[in-house]
């Protein structure tokens, strides 16, 4: 991966799970750059998508990367959460499997694939079966537990 990076954000959006956000080890990409200002909870929220560099996580330009991270989620087409966070396609099933298998493509062997999906639409069992790949571990968070933390790993070839 180019300039040292060493974890590659596939789907960066704003950044919202990094504590770090200009964190000198990460590649943040994504397929939009825009700010966006829409109303949320009845305030005017504005938020900033400015990846690294644009491109699609189902098509990377990379040869290899030590870890991907991914974050997608379903919505509304003009709801803020969808500004934010940006909006899976009608066809997510064929977007979500050529996504994990473009970051697995990417990861070195034994890389790891960090996957954050939210349950408030999809249910995760759904998700996992149109992937053939098995979650190591995972964790349940958020104010009604329906986001999933799901972690992969890419076992080298023998």
């Amino acid at each position: 991966m180019e300039n040292g990076k060493l974890i590659l954000d596939a789907c960066c959006g704003s950044r919202m799970f990094w504590f770090d956000k200009h964190n000198p080890l990460a590649l943040f990409v994504d397929k939009r750059s825009e700010i966006v200002t829409a109303k949320d909870r009845d305030k005017i929220r504005t938020i900033e998508v400015k990846p690294d560099i644009i491109a699609d996580f189902t098509n990377l330009p990379f040869e290899e990367a030590l870890s991907t991270w991914s974050c997608l989620t379903t919505l509304g087409k003009t709801s803020w959460m969808a500004k934010k966070y940006g909006r899976l396609p009608d066809n997510w099933q064929e977007m979500i499997k050529s996504g994990f298998d473009e970051c697995m493509r990417v990861l070195k062997p034994n890389g790891t694939l960090v996957f954050k999906w939210s349950e408030s639409e999809i249910k995760v069992n759904e998700v996992l079966s149109i992937i053939p790949y098995k979650p190591l571990f995972g964790h349940t968070t958020g104010r009604q537990s329906k986001t999933i933390w799901m972690c992969f790993m890419k076992l080298p070839i023998n």
